[in-house]
C-alpha cells in the first residue's frame, strides 16, 4: 500500500513514519512518498526516517520528490501536511494581527482567517489532482485550519477527504485518566468545529462520568483544562471545552500575553525548525537525536502563553507524546482493512448538527469502517455554543467565498465577522497588512 504524504519535508512527519513502523500487520503500508517543494527539508527528515528504520525488518520504503504529480499517481492514502507560506508566514500573521490588537494564532481568529486564504487555494488544486491522478485514493488532511481546509477540499473530493486533529483525542484521553477510566474504552460525546468543541459528556461502561468530574472542585482542577479555563467557569458551562477556546472565553488576556511575550509562537517554531533543519544535516549528527529533542521542546512550550496567563503550570508529561499520527493511522487501517473503529474525526454534516447545512464540515465522533466516516447523531449543541459555531462557520464560508472570487471585499468580511476582530476597520486593515507581507495574496483584488 502507498501512502504520500505532502509537506513531506515537515518536522512532524517522523511522527507519522513511527506509528507506520510499528504496525506489523498485514495489508501495511509499504511505499512511503515525501513531497515538499524543499530538496533541503526533504532530505533532512528522510535522513531522521533512515534511523528511525535502521533495525526495523522491512521497513516502509521512503523516496522523496519535489514533482506533485509523480507523488500523487498510484497513492491509496494521501497526507496533507502542507504550510504555505511556512512558519516564516505563520510569524508574520501573527505580528500583522497584533499590531492591530488581535489574535493572531493560525487556526483561530484574524491569522486563521489570514492562514486560510493563503492556503485554500493551493488544497484545492491538491484536491484536483488527487481527483485526477488517484481518484480511488483516500486524502486524510492534517493541514491547518483544518475544518476549512478539508471543507474546501471536500467540495472536489467528496467524502473521501476526512481531517483529523489530535486535540480531541488528548483531551478525553485526559477526562478519562482523571476519572479513573481506560480512555480506549471511553465513548466521548465531542461536537464543534476544529478547534471549537465541547465535551459533554465521557462513558465508561455506559455511565457518564462527566457529571462526577464537574461536581469535584479538586479533580476538576487537576488536568490541563480545569487549570486552563478554571474549575468555576467549567462548571458554568457544563462541560469540558476544547483548549483553544480558550482564545475565546479569555481573549484579552491571550492577546495581551502574546503581546507582552519575547517571541510568539510561530516566530519560535521558525527559529527552532531552522535551527533543526541546519543541524540535522550536518556531518556525524544523530539526526533522530537533534528531531527527538527539538520535538519535546516544541512539545513542552505549546500554548505556554495561555498556560502562564491562567497560571496553569507546565504541561503533564503524559500529554507530551503527540497523537494525530495515532488517530490517522487508527483511520487508514478502519478504511483500508475494515477494522472498524470510532475517531473525532472533521467530515461533512450531513444531518448531524441541525443549525448547520449538510455540506458544512464539522468535528465529531464518527463511526469508521471501509466506507469512510459516517458521523454519529448528537444531540443538539446549547445556544451559547451553537451561536458560537455558527458564527465561525459563516466566516470560513466567506473565506472561501473569496479564496474562490478573489475578492478584496469578501475577505475584509470573512475578518470583520469573525467574533475576535471587533471593527470594521480593523478587518480592513488587517487585509490590508496581509497582502503586504504575503505574495501568495496577490489574487486578492
Amino acid at each position: 500500500m502507498k501512502l504520500t504524504i505532502l509537506g513531506g519535508g515537515g518536522f512532524r512527519v517522523p511522527l507519522v513514519y513511527g506509528a507506520l513502523l510499528a504496525d506489523r500487520a498485514e495489508g501495511r503500508v509499504t511505499e512511503v512518498v515525501l513531497h515538499d517543494l524543499d530538496d533541503g527539508r526533504l532530505s533532512a527528515v528522510a535522513r531522521v526516517l533512515a534511523e528511525q528504520a535502521a533495525d526495523v525488518p522491512d521497513a516502509p520504503a521512503v523516496t522523496a520528490t519535489t514533482d506533485l504529480d509523480e507523488a500523487l499517481r498510484g497513492a491509496d492514502f494521501v497526507f496533507s501536511a502542507i504550510r504555505v507560506g511556512g512558519l516564516a508566514g505563520r510569524a508574520d500573521d501573527e505580528r500583522v494581527a497584533l499590531a492591530e490588537g488581535v489574535l493572531g494564532q493560525e487556526t483561530v481568529g484574524a491569522g486563521g482567517i489570514a492562514y486560510g486564504l493563503r492556503t485554500v487555494p493551493v488544497a484545492v488544486d491538491i484536491a484536483r489532482r488527487v481527483a485526477r491522478l488517484a481518484p480511488d485514493a483516500w486524502v486524510i488532511n492534517f493541514t491547518n485550519p483544518a475544518g476549512l481546509v478539508t471543507e474546501a477540499m471536500s467540495r472536489h473530493l467528496g467524502d473521501r477527504v476526512i481531517g483529523i486533529c489530535d486535540s480531541p483525542v488528548g483531551l478525553g484521553r485526559r477526562i478519562a485518566r482523571v476519572l479513573g477510566g481506560n480512555p480506549k474504552e471511553a465513548w466521548i460525546d465531542y461536537v464543534g468545529l476544529n478547534h471549537l468543541g465541547w465535551v459533554r459528556g465521557l462513558h465508561i461502561a455506559g455511565r457518564d462520568e462527566l457529571p462526577r468530574l464537574l461536581a469535584d472542585p479538586d479533580l476538576l482542577g487537576s488536568f490541563e483544562e480545569g487549570k486552563l479555563f478554571g474549575v468555576d467557569w467549567l462548571q458554568s458551562l457544563g462541560a469540558i471545552p476544547n483548549e483553544y477556546l480558550h482564545y475565546y472565553y479569555f481573549n484579552r488576556e491571550a492577546v495581551r500575553a502574546y503581546q507582552q511575550a519575547e517571541k510568539t509562537r510561530g516566530a519560535f517554531l521558525r527559529d527552532q525548525q531552522a535551527h533543526f533543519y541546519e543541524a540535522v544535516t550536518e556531518p556525524g549528527a544523530k539526526a533522530l537525536d537533534v528531531w527527538d529533542r527539538t520535538r519535546a521542546e516544541r512539545e513542552a512550550t505549546y500554548m505556554a502563553e495561555n498556560r502562564e496567563t491562567a497560571g496553569a503550570g507546565e504541561r503533564d508529561a503524559d500529554d507530551l507524546s503527540g497523537g494525530y499520527e495515532k488517530v490517522a493511522l487508527a483511520l487508514m487501517r478502519a478504511i483500508a482493512r475494515d477494522e472498524r473503529t470510532t475517531l473525532i474525526l472533521n467530515v461533512r454534516n450531513r444531518d448531524t448538527l441541525s443549525a448547520l447545512d449538510g455540506e458544512a464540515v464539522i468535528e465529531v465522533p464518527c463511526l469508521v469502517d471501509a466506507n469512510g466516516a459516517h458521523p454519529v447523531a448528537v444531540k443538539p449543541l446549547p445556544d451559547h455554543a451553537t451561536g458560537l459555531v455558527c458564527a465561525v462557520k459563516a466566516v470560513e464560508r466567506e473565506v472561501l467565498a473569496a479564496a474562490e472570487s478573489g475578492s478584496r471585499t469578501t475577505a475584509v468580511k470573512a475578518f470583520a465577522l469573525h467574533p475576535l476582530v471587533d471593527s470594521v476597520n480593523v478587518a480592513r486593515r488587517l487585509v490590508e497588512g496581509y497582502t503586504s507581507v504575503h505574495p501568495g495574496l496577490g489574487y486578492l483584488k
